[in-house]
């Protein structure tokens, strides 16, 4: 455990802030992180101007960091279970992950072949073949490459895989569909009026696409990737407040 949290719950906000503040100014200041144990310590810098920047931006950055905290506690809990299940796969390898994968979309397949129509079962069948080399390739992504390719491709694969057959075979079941699509629309409008409500790009899209049927399919596709890059982002910064 780190020294920070032997203090209590305030002990271990403060060294959770003190490690933010500390890469905040290693962005621009060499040799800011990690020196309590260094023999050189913290550089500070020796000329005036540099110690007006050198302050500048730690004032700065104070507010900064007061707005990342919040972040950095949902990527605790993220990074937690974002673990478990990495060590699982990693133990299974990637043709447990397509096996799993395939087992779990399997089920939900068979269901489909019961109660949909054929044209519903082909097409729950199709999503989860797609999930399937999706969580392929979140495995071998996340496994094989670094934090770069894991947050830009590793995290977008696994929403995909999670995501696509649910939407998809709500398109054919009523009890999904009223629980699935109207939390999907309320989504779409709080999306287009507020993050995409800049240069009519919500106008646009409101004119070039209609939210119904496969038009959800669409959109949890779409969201996929900036909901990967979130999570693998938050992720990141827990890491660099309390590495592992």
């Amino acid at each position: 455990m780190h020294g920070g949290t032997s203090t209590g719950l305030a002990g271990a906000v403060r060294y959770d802030l003190k490690r933010l503040h500390e890469s905040w100014m290693e962005l621009f200041f060499p040799r800011q992180r990690g020196t309590e144990s260094s023999v050189l310590g913290k550089w500070r810098p020796s000329s005036t101007t540099g110690k007006v920047a050198y302050r500048a931006w730690s004032a700065v950055g104070a507010p900064v960091i007061a707005l990342l905290y919040p972040f950095a506690l949902a990527g605790f809990a993220l990074r937690y279970y974002t673990r478990k299940i990495d060590g699982t796969a990693t133990r299974i390898g990637v043709v447990g992950v397509v096996l799993i994968s395939a087992l779990a979309w399997g089920g939900l397949t068979a269901l489909a072949r019961v109660r949909f129509s054929t044209d519903g079962f082909l097409a729950v069948a199709a999503a989860g073949s797609v999930a399937t080399v999706a969580a392929a390739l979140a495995h071998l992504t996340g496994t094989r490459g670094g934090r770069a390719s894991t947050v830009a491709l590793a995290y977008p694969f696994a929403m995909t895989a999670l995501f696509l057959p649910p939407v998809v075979a709500a398109l054919y079941s009523p009890t999904l569909s009223q629980t699935i699509f109207p939390k999907s629309y309320t989504l779409a409008v709080w999306i287009l009026d507020n993050p995409l409500d800049v240069w009519n790009v919500n106008t646009f899209i409101r004119e070039q696409f209609t939210l119904e049927g496969l038009g959800y399919v669409g959109m949890w596709f779409a969201l996929a990737v900036p909901i990967g890059w979130f999570v693998g982002l938050l992720v990141s910064l827990a890491d660099v407040v309390r590495p592992q």
